[in-house]
């Protein structure tokens, strides 16, 4: 029985010293602190040490530390990408009726939002081509991880092995061993020839025991995946599942995952309605019907009520706190949907059109970039050969770090890549200083500013 003395603590956790003192006794501890391994420094002492400020004074001071920081223009990519953001989407989203949600069990109270998440399946399902969506994952590396567990559980043959690129992130690959590493699935990764899948090195890994294969398009280097529908075919001849990663943005003018024989699609929604936060996104997940009961997380459906009006609802939840632990399929505790709401809401004032021509953007500008750093002496742009999407390689003679850091110098961010590689992203956002980037890299490789 617990007791209800709540004269110190909190009425949430109502137990008294002799409550307390049963169960330490009962796991042969002395004291709550031994549960702990904290150091001293980290322990609360009872003060924080702040010297009390008023409002204004606070602003006052942190606006001056900001002040410090460096004004510097991101060339930055590799899974995170800016892309303007209407303020119509900042001033909806922050409605009260939003804000208050939380997840959307009750549906009369919930109708605007389930609508919401209800349009962002639909817009995802027109993109990717696949019927069903769910309404939003964590971030695209958890995307990944369930798609593994989901084809482990939906593939009739017996296989354990999952081939992703070698150029996965270092993010989404310790995401995706964290959620296969007590399933008994293995990773294996294959080859990129000049920067995108190469099928001759997948088929040399393929074979009966493969459970999925996952390809992005456009990859972290930038480029633009051409050998899709081989490996689809790939995959389907082995009884395998074939997983397309992808984003919002590229899938409005590159081909759609079901058209190249995807039997999952996942990726970052974030690049709509979200500000570059490197941490911060939202994944969507979309797969084929009948993959619908094993699918994790939530499913909304469009229905009539009592008085023949639409309504939306929650049709399917098969995560954990839902349903019998044996049946579900997931163990999502948040699905981001508040960050779903605002990327369905960039791309419904985006339109089809504004959508495409946002990806013509990002295929136009590096293009015209990758150009103008190639014709610097020193400088080989794109290192690929192929199509790009919003970002490219260069190779420097120099030093890539040494370029990194005078571009760093004159108010530029890239990424480096290896001794003799940097990594750059333009897209709408940063395209106007393009310019400013073209004559930092010749500042850098030739020792002097240049015209």
């Amino acid at each position: 029985m617990v007791s209800h003395h709540t004269s110190v603590g909190t009425p949430y956790a109502p137990h008294d010293e002799e409550d307390k003192k049963a169960m330490l006794d009962a796991i042969g501890v002395a004291d709550v602190e031994e549960l702990y391994s904290l150091p001293s420094e980290l322990q609360y002492d009872g003060s924080f040490g702040i010297e009390p400020r008023s409002e204004q004074r606070t602003i006052q001071e942190v606006s001056s530390l900001l002040q410090h920081n460096e004004d510097v223009i991101e060339f930055l990519g590799r899974g995170h990408y800016t892309h303007y953001v209407p303020s119509l989407v900042d001033h909806l989203s922050d409605r009260s009726e939003f804000l208050t949600s939380y997840t959307q069990y009750q549906p009369e109270v919930s109708q605007g939002f389930l609508q919401a998440l209800f349009e962002y399946q639909s817009v995802f399902s027109e993109l990717t081509g696949l019927p069903v969506v769910n309404c939003s994952l964590n971030d695209p590396a958890t995307a990944l991880g369930e798609a593994a567990r989901m084809a482990a559980r939906v593939r009739a043959a017996d296989g354990d092995t999952i081939l992703i690129p070698e150029t996965l992130p270092d993010r989404q690959h310790e995401v995706l061993h964290t959620y296969v590493d007590a399933t008994g699935i293995s990773i294996q990764s294959y080859a990129y020839n000049d920067g995108v899948t190469d099928p001759a090195a997948i088929e040399e890994h393929v074979d009966e025991d493969i459970l999925m294969i996952y390809t992005p398009s456009p990859t972290i280097l930038g480029t633009i995946e051409p050998n899709l529908e081989q490996i689809g075919n790939l995959a389907s001849d082995h009884d395998a599942l074939f997983c397309v990663g992808s984003d919002p943005v590229a899938l409005s003018i590159l081909e759609s995952p079901e058209s190249v024989g995807a039997d999952i699609a996942i990726g970052n929604a974030g690049v709509l309605g979200m500000q570059t936060s490197y941490g911060f996104d939202v994944g969507f997940f979309a797969t084929r019907d009948d993959f619908i009961r094993q699918l994790p997380g939530r499913l909304v459906g469009a229905t009539t009520d009592a008085d023949n009006n639409r309504a939306y609802t929650m049709v399917l939840q098969t995560r954990l706190q839902h349903i019998r632990r044996e049946r579900a399929t997931s163990n999502i505790c948040t699905n981001a949907a508040w960050a779903a709401l605002r990327s369905v809401m960039h791309a419904a004032m985006l339109g089809p059109q504004g959508l495409v021509n946002l990806a013509s953007t990002c295929i136009e500008a590096p293009k015209q970039l990758a150009d103008e750093l190639d014709s610097i002496q020193g400088i080989d742009a794109p290192v690929h050969d192929q199509h790009h999407f919003r970002e490219f390689v260069c190779r420097t003679e120099k030093s890539a770090a040494h370029i990194a850091d005078q571009l760093l110098d004159e108010g530029c961010a890239v990424h480096v890549i290896d001794d003799h590689q940097i990594q750059i992203c333009v897209t709408d956002m940063n395209r106007e200083h393009s310019d400013k980037l073209v004559s930092a890299v010749k500042q850098a490789v030739y020792g002097r500013a240049v015209q």
